[in-house]
Order: structure tokens, then sequence, then C-alpha cells
């Protein structure tokens, strides 16, 4: 009986149907952490991006490689579901609409699962729930303890053994005191199933590039599944209509001529390719481990 219990909180919680308990990939970040870029970039969705809480309930974004299919995804919530087929605004309208329905407009978050299941050539087969950024001051409008909300929503995804924690870390500020990282370790505190990756590179102050090498490589805070560094559209590329296909070739050139990271490329940790070729090879390693 407390194994069925199990399966269908599972079922609850992750919207998946299965007879056993799969890995999940979970995306945690604090707010303006880089997540949302992140997530496009592996999808090729425009989800929702700015200042404050974009993300206010879980996203399961399943990820499926089709061939002979453009693009095409599905969004849906409480039973509804929309077909989409233009790549960029649209998505980003329903994913909003969608969020104000389940958690009220403003600035509110709720536990209810919105899933966006992508068809196209250019992805990987992944499934990945990207939770709300970590709130550290409520803004106006919001509970008090918005903050809790949130990290109790992250607690219920993060702490399941099945779940690989993907947590996302701008360059730009000290990775001993991220919250979304103290979080993962207070669940994995061997490091055994959270993967790392350091977003913002453009924006380190000069001087800083060797400390953030030894991130990289392991040395500061050791993770078994290790950091990967990625660089993503930043706002003036998309308020240009940079492509993601251009974006993920400036982000190849940027490491390739920076005089202190392109060796991440030589060892594969570095760029959103990287990234999801691992991801991908991580959850084929969870499923053998597991199994």
């Amino acid at each position: 009986r407390k194994s069925m219990q199990r399966l269908h909180l599972e079922e609850n919680i992750f919207g998946i149907h299965k007879d056993l308990a799969l890995p999940i990939i979970v995306v945690i970040g604090d707010q303006s952490s880089g997540k949302s870029s992140v997530l496009e970039a592996l999808s090729g969705v425009a989800l929702p991006r700015g200042s404050g809480i974009v993300t206010r309930c879980p996203l399961e974004l399943r990820l499926k490689k089709v061939k002979g299919v453009n693009w095409k995804a599905v969004l849906t919530y409480r039973k509804k579901k929309t077909d989409l087929w233009i790549q960029h605004q649209l998505h980003k309208i329903n994913k909003t609409a969608s969020q104000n329905e389940l958690a009220g407009k403003g600035v509110g978050i709720s536990d209810e699962l919105i899933t966006l299941e992508v068809m196209s050539p250019d992805v990987c087969d992944l499934t990945l729930i990207d939770l709300p950024g970590i709130a550290r001051v409520p803004l106006k409008g919001q509970p008090e303890d918005i903050g809790e909300q949130i990290k109790s929503l992250i607690i219920k995804f993060i702490e399941k053994q099945e779940t690989i924690n993907l947590v996302v870390v701008p360059c730009n500020t000290d990775i001993a005191t991220t919250e979304a990282l103290k979080m993962a370790q207070e669940v994995d505190p061997k490091g055994i199933r959270t993967v790392a990756i350091l977003t913002k590179p453009d924006l380190i102050d000069k001087g800083t590039e060797k400390s953030i090498l030894k991130i990289v490589h392991n040395e500061v805070v050791p993770l078994r599944k290790g950091y990967i560094m990625v660089k993503c559209r930043g706002q003036q590329q998309i308020d240009d209509d940079i492509p993601l296909e251009e974006a993920a070739q400036m982000e190849r050139d940027f490491f390739q001529n920076h005089d202190y990271f392109r060796c991440l490329l030589k060892k594969d940790k570095a760029t959103i390719k990287c990234l999801a070729i691992k991801l991908t090879q991580e959850l084929v390693d969870h499923i053998k481990v597991s199994f």
C-alpha cells in the first residue's frame, strides 16, 4: 500500500504516469540566475524572463527529438491542451496566461504543474522541471513568507533520490553563498546527484577568471557530477531577435576566443551543446545505478 501511495504521489508531483521511479532533472536557481535562459537554449522555447519571480508554477519541459517535424509543442495544464506551432512569442503569451490562471495574476506561486512538450529534430530527449527562482525579499503584493513557500516547493522535488538536481549559478556571484546550491547540498550532501551550471561568464570582474576555473575544476565546492559553463543570449541579443542557432555559434566563439575559458571547450565543460549531451548521459547513468 505504501509503494502505491508513493507512486500516486510521484504521478501527482511530476505529472508522469510510470511504473518505475525514472530519474527527472529538476532545475533550480536564485532569482536572476539565468535559469530561464538555459532552459530556453536547451528547448528553443521563449520562456518568461525578467526581474522578480518569473516562473510561478512548476513547469515540466518534455523535450522529444523527432525527425521530420520542424517544431511543435503542446502546452497542458488543468486538463487543457494547446497546440503551438510558432516558436517564439506565442509560447511566452501562453505560459504567462497559464501561470496567471494557476497562481493568480500578480506575484504569487502555485504548486500546480504546467507541462510543455516540445517535438523537434534539434532537441535532445530530456525531461526537465523548472521551479520558481528562490526569493530573498518579498516584493510588493507578495506574502511575507514567499521565500519559505518557494523553498518548500523546491524541497518536494529535489529531496527525491531519483532526481538529478541542476543548479544554476551566475559566475559573477559568490558560489558559497548561493541559496540554490545550499539547498541541493542539504538533500544531497555528497554531491552525488547534483550538476551545477555556471552562467553569465561575460559579466565577471577581471582578475577573477582563475578562481572561477577552480570552481569548474571541482576544487571549491566538489560535486560528483561536476560543473559546466554556458553563455546564453543576453537581453540585448533577445531585443535584437538573435536566433538561438546564431546565439549558439556566438557562445562557442566566446569560449574559443577567451584567454582563460577556452580550455573548458576541450574538456567538454562549456556550451549548451555540451550541457545537453551531459544531461542525456547523466540520465542514462542514473537509471543504471538505480536499477
